[in-house]
């Protein structure tokens, strides 16, 4: 059983978009936020998620989404360096930086 962990603890930092340059805070509902809230891009840096142990760094660009009705919104994000596609759950109700719904639906509609 292969089993996937997800890390928390000394991994929900801010951090600087890699794509638009805004600023983005911890996420506030004791999750991490592995996105930008405002553009929608990620980085690639996880194995596993939240482990933040992948090296490749490169800039994970939205290409999809999703609804789950376990999870919520999941955007789906594809690596521009190496091709890998993860899935992150969207960020709409944290209270201090939402994700942009705008994004979103955008996001949905080019699919």
């Amino acid at each position: 059983m292969s089993g996937r962990r997800f890390t928390v603890q000394g991994t929900n930092n801010a951090f600087t978009c890699g794509h638009c340059g805004a600023e983005v805070l911890p996420l506030q509902n004791g999750s991490v936020r592995n996105h930008c809230p405002h553009c929608l891009h990620s980085k690639h840096v996880d194995i596993q998620p939240g482990d933040r142990a992948c090296d490749c760094h490169g800039l994970m660009e939205p290409v999809g989404v999703e609804q789950s009705g376990k999870k919520g919104w999941i955007i789906i994000h594809r690596c521009r360096l190496c091709g890998f596609t993860g899935r992150n759950k969207a960020a709409l109700g944290d209270p201090e930086q939402p994700d942009d719904w705008n994004a979103l639906v955008a996001l949905s509609a080019r699919h």
